[in-house]
């Protein structure tokens, strides 16, 4: 099994600059390792569920071999961004005390052209198979979430996957939908090797990673709500592993109807 590594540390010292390209509004920011980071806070969107989101796509990702910037825990005090002129930043980092996330900054990065950057089929096929595995709605050829950094493909934004979390009930079923929305993946009409990578997957991402990933997940993103049948951190966290772990024994649910979307694409 890969060694899944324990997420680092860090706290923000200077806030730069907002990202504005998506709803969430994440910032560029500085940290005390003298580092900067794509910060995603939990008071954003849908809150800490998208932080989850982000950390299992992400680190199952990195666990299958695919460039994914480092990952940090990132700690904002009281005390960070009182002097923030925007009151609509100042109410965000007000509502994200606490622990947030952090992509490292990758700097002098294009975002990556289906038309223009060239990739192999096998390499596609990965990256459409974990996004149908993670149900990962937003890798589209309009918001293609990757990014082109030295030559090479880096993904990022996973915070749109497992869209079953923010219904409960139905989890179950969710696990082993055919994910319809690959239609609409950037490599629909260049994943020409889904078996390939099927294979590949299931020798890289398996049980055992997956409740290692999901064990990364602190427990105050993981606070119950009312009604969702899973109110304790460890209750929800296990949801997660099911769910995943049933939908890697179904790949083949997922796997054959990309083939019969991508067949009747190209």
């Amino acid at each position: 099994m890969k060694q899944i590594e324990p997420l680092r540390h860090v706290a923000l010292t200077r806030y730069i600059e907002p990202l504005r390209e998506g709803g969430s509004l994440p910032a560029l920011a500085e940290a005390d390792d003298g580092f900067k980071y794509a910060v995603k806070f939990r008071g954003a969107g849908h809150g800490p569920k998208m932080l989850v989101a982000e950390l299992i796509g992400s680190e199952l990702a990195r666990a299958a071999g695919l460039n994914v910037p480092e990952l940090v825990f990132v700690d904002v005090d009281e005390d960070f961004g009182r002097t923030e002129g925007d009151e609509e930043i100042q109410d965000l980092l007000r509502a994200s005390r606490g622990l947030n996330l952090g992509l490292h900054y990758l700097a002098g990065t294009f975002t990556w052209d289906t038309l223009v950057n060239d990739i192999d089929a096998l390499t596609a096929s990965k990256v459409m198979w974990l996004d149908a595995f993670l149900t990962n709605i937003d890798r589209t050829v309009r918001n293609t979430n990757m990014l082109s950094w030295r030559r090479e493909l880096w993904l990022i934004d996973h915070g749109a996957s497992l869209y079953f979390h923010h219904s409960w009930s139905d989890w179950h079923k969710a696990a082993l939908s055919p994910f319809p929305y690959v239609k609409d993946h950037a490599f629909i009409k260049i994943a020409s090797e889904l078996d390939a990578a099927d294979s590949f997957m299931h020798a890289v991402i398996t049980p055992e990673v997956i409740d290692a990933v999901v064990d990364l997940v602190p427990d105050e993103w993981l606070t119950g709500e009312a009604g969702d049948g899973s109110p304790t951190p460890e209750a929800r966290r296990d949801v997660y592993k099911q769910f995943l772990k049933t939908r890697l024994s179904n790949s083949k649910i997922f796997v054959d109807h990309a083939k019969q979307v991508r067949a009747a694409s190209v």
